[in-house]
């Protein structure tokens, strides 16, 4: 799948808020945001006012960066969600919350979704006792996730560890950092979801 390649603060510019891509530095004087709060590109100061589908577009673009999803997968995963019995935005979301990649992340082992992306293709996690190097993964309640036995003196996982220690655990999974490991206890409700996201723009998108 194509992944977006160049400077990631440049997402953020554009969106016009902070996504939190690239971890600690997003908290620090270094963030793009905090030192120029407009656009990429020569005509980045120049904020015209979206129409209708570009604001429906904008969401979608958003929440695609957000998880790191690609146009296709997310496409899919939106499909699914029209296809079950609840809300299909907030169906959407838990489905995002639900991939390995960001449960990796909400545990506090990366600092940001792109790092626990790569940790999970670099194989450092189990789920439920078995290797798992497949960042889209859709976990379940009930699953366990943790530091694979041989990669546990892991550097990167340690340090995230040990400045997670104080994050608060969402109330849909548990952690055990003494064991490095995670279980999800439910799957995310609307109301566990943090981020920013206007679901309804982009079923409004899909829905044209």
């Amino acid at each position: 799948m194509a992944r977006y390649k160049d400077e990631q603060c440049r997402i953020c510019r554009r969106e016009g808020q902070k996504l939190f891509l690239k971890g600690s530095r997003c908290y620090s004087e270094k963030c793009s945001i905090a030192r120029r709060n407009y656009g990429p590109g020569d005509h980045g100061q120049k904020r015209n006012k979206l129409s209708e589908y570009g604001t429906q577009l904008r969401e979608k673009q958003k929440t695609r960066m957000y998880y790191g999803v690609g146009e296709k997968q997310f496409r899919k995963y939106f499909e699914m969600a029209s296809n079950k019995k609840g809300v299909t935005g907030e169906e959407l979301l838990t489905i995002l919350e639900s991939r390995l990649d960001n449960v990796v992340y909400r545990l506090g082992f990366a600092s940001s979704r792109a790092q626990a992306r790569q940790f999970v293709n670099h194989a450092q996690f189990d789920v439920n006792g078995k290797k798992c190097s497949i960042p889209s993964y859709l976990v379940k309640p009930g699953d366990v996730i943790s530091v694979r036995e041989i990669k546990k003196d892991n550097v990167a996982i340690k340090a995230n560890v040990e400045e997670n220690a104080s994050r608060p655990t969402p109330d849909w999974l548990e952690r055990d950092f003494d064991n490095l490991s995670g279980k999800v206890v439910r799957l995310a409700s609307r109301e566990d979801i943090d981020l920013p996201i206007e679901e309804h723009l982009i079923v409004e998108f899909y829905s044209k």
